[in-house]
């Protein structure tokens, strides 16, 4: 009762509010400058001392909710977007590029302004309806390049050599680390990633800029380019300097109004509150997964490092679904995956609560843009799985192994002795290679571990264990790809899975979103609907922790 009391008085407060910017004057353009890179979701947690000194930036889900209010507000004509060095995976630009293309369905003009671009920033751009360059400015060589950075050599110059056992050649992970150069299979994989990454990115041009993708390739490899040739050839539609954007958007000789979303945002109309009741719940599951509780990095590092990245806990993802499980107003979940992969047991006990949690609500996932190995294990109790045409994606296999570093120790003159029970203690120990009994033992485990990983994509994707092997393996799949390999069942992205799930669940396009987070008060497991056992039957008794579920370190392709 209170709930919907509380509705009422933000109703009213939303609608006289409306009718008093009803009065205001709005431009004729609103002006957002993107730069950088945008996160799918809000972060969550964090240093709160950091978030003070440096504010997160707005994720694309907020951002969503801008343009929707523009999108909504007949006052507002169009809208100019202000690239400057996007630096985002293009599974990301893709959300921005459909935003664009929402503004444009409902009937706002959308201009794109830049001093120059790259292939992600024209990839973006050609969602719109013109595209302006700076006088003087330029286009980079546009194009999809990718470097594989092998270690084997630096690391027995210091002593060390890396002894992994791989399910299959296609399991690259730990490739860097084992080889000189690249195996006929890895480089079979990273021509077929990078052939459809580019053609998604010939395809979008192609389409937006109104040409065929012949000519979109061949307009591609004649970059780089200056401004005069980019005109010329039908890359940009105008060169304008920014100061001089009022009079180009003009009419009848009238200037237009241009003003910046940071000033005009308290005098667009705002959106209506959300009703109370049945809800749409989404949770997040990004970075590597561990054993343990969510990890977020005091801050972001300018290349990766393996002690300041993001990690999805098992404690804290399991303690989530069971907080939506218990939640009757939650009658849809959404989740969100962006993972290499990780711990075969973490992996595991979050797929057993979300196959809990999908025998009693839809479950949908929407994979960002890398959602492999322990990303894809934790996916497949989905009733539908949505992928960007660019995630990476699949990469089916296992690995186990270590970094033998008896040499470097002989190196620093650094002595070290050990006492001993039982047969096997020390096989793990970076003192020696794997043993021939060893590496056998090893091989036992990841085969136990993949055939467990077969059974559960063969039940997903309703697949023959003997058709998952066949594109499993370790093997890594773009969006596109996955779905013609039957890993995914669409394409696209948050926008697209709430869209449906609210339709499937009966919910109007207004029902709210909530993201949860885990609760100060930790839940114990609940009795599972049968269906939800009957899934979950064979455990991972047998798992060993030392095993990775992990896709290939693979940098996304670099535009």
């Amino acid at each position: 009762m209170f709930a919907y009391l509380w509705f009422g008085i933000h109703w009213i407060g939303w609608l006289v509010g409306n009718l008093f910017r009803r009065l205001r004057r709005l431009p004729d353009y609103v002006v957002l400058t993107l730069e950088g890179d945008y996160p799918e979701l809000p972060p969550k947690g964090g240093n709160f001392i950091l978030r003070k000194i440096r504010p997160p930036k707005i994720s694309l889900f907020e951002m969503r909710e801008d343009f929707q209010r523009l999108q909504r507000d007949p006052r507002v004509r169009g809208v100019v977007i202000h690239l400057h060095s996007l630096d985002m995976p293009l599974a990301r630009v893709s959300v921005l590029r459909r935003m664009l293309l929402d503004l444009r369905a409902h009937g706002k003009r959308v201009v794109v302004w830049s001093h120059g671009y790259n292939t992600s920033m024209y990839y973006l751009a050609s969602a719109a309806d013109q595209v302006l360059l700076l006088p003087g400015g330029y286009f980079m060589p546009m194009g999809l390049t990718q470097n594989y950075v092998f270690l084997a050599d630096a690391l027995e110059a210091m002593g060390m050599k890396a002894d992994f056992v791989q399910i299959s050649p296609y399991k690259t992970a730990a490739d860097s680390l084992m080889r000189r150069e690249m195996s006929d299979e890895a480089r079979e994989m990273a021509n077929w990633l990078a052939d459809s990454s580019f053609h998604e990115v010939v395809t979008a041009i192609a389409e937006g800029r109104g040409m065929t993708e012949e000519q979109a390739r061949r307009l591609i490899d004649q970059t780089p380019c200056t401004d005069l040739q980019a005109l010329e050839m039908g890359l940009v539609d105008a060169l304008v300097e920014e100061e001089k954007l009022p009079e180009f958007l003009g009419e009848e000789g009238k200037p237009a109004r241009l003003v910046t979303w940071e000033m005009v945002r308290s005098r667009v109309f705002r959106l209506p509150p959300r009703r109370p009741g049945k809800y749409l719940a989404l949770i997040s599951i990004e970075g590597s997964i561990v054993d343990g509780h969510n990890q977020e990095p005091p801050v972001k590092p300018p290349f990766p490092l393996p002690f300041l990245e993001r990690r999805a806990g098992d404690l804290s993802v399991v303690q989530t679904v069971r907080q939506i499980l218990a939640d009757k107003r939650a009658v849809g979940v959404v989740v969100y995956v962006d993972s290499p992969g990780g711990s075969a047991t973490a992996a595991e006990k979050m797929r057993t609560a979300l196959a809990q949690l999908a025998a009693a609500k839809p479950l949908y996932i929407v994979m960002g843009p890398l959602a492999a190995s322990g990303g894809y294990w934790v996916s497949t109790p989905a009733h539908k799985i949505f992928a960007q045409p660019t995630t990476l994606t699949g990469s089916i296999g296992v690995l186990s192994g270590k970094v033998v570093t008896g040499g470097l120790f002989e190196k620093l003159r650094i002595h070290r002795q050990s006492v001993n029970r039982g047969e096997h203690v020390r096989m793990y120990s970076g003192d020696d290679l794997f043993t021939e009994e060893e590496r056998r033992k090893v091989w036992e485990t990841i085969r136990h571990i993949y055939d467990l990983f077969l059974e559960r994509v063969s039940h997903s994707r309703k697949m023959t264990p003997e058709d998952v092997d066949a594109i499993g393996g370790g093997r890594v799949w773009t969006g596109w790809q996955a779905l013609e390999n039957g890993l995914v069942d669409e394409l696209g992205g948050l926008e697209e899975a709430l869209r449906q799930l609210r339709e499937e669940t009966g919910l109007p396009s207004t029902a709210p979103v909530r993201l949860f987070t885990p609760g100060k008060r930790p839940l114990a497991p609940t009795a599972a609907p049968a269906s939800a056992l009957s899934y979950a039957w064979g455990g991972v008794r047998h798992l060993n922790g030392r095993v990775l579920c992990l896709c290939p370190w693979l940098e996304l392709p670099a535009f």
